[in-house]
């Protein structure tokens, strides 16, 4: 399996609707960034699920190393 690569450093803020599902792109090589667009399945790595819980904008990481994905925890800074 292939290491995750930083599809840029800093968050993405997109807006999510509540209840509804998101694959947030951990491999950083999908072209839909932060979304999954499948591109995954060439390197052996899997998106990451999340529902939102409320309607609102929130920050995803773009950087592919927060410790609490899909969520960005400022790792970006560190890279």
């Amino acid at each position: 399996m292939a290491d995750a690569i930083p599809a840029q450093k800093a968050p993405y803020g997109v807006d999510v609707e509540a209840g509804k599902d998101y694959w947030w792109c951990a491999c950083g090589r999908s072209a839909t960034q932060p979304f999954c667009d499948g591109a995954h399945k060439a390197v052996g790595m899997r998106p990451t699920m999340f529902k939102a819980e409320k309607t609102e904008q929130v920050w995803l990481c773009g950087c592919k190393a927060s410790a609490n994905p899909p969520f960005c925890d400022g790792s970006h800074k560190k890279i």
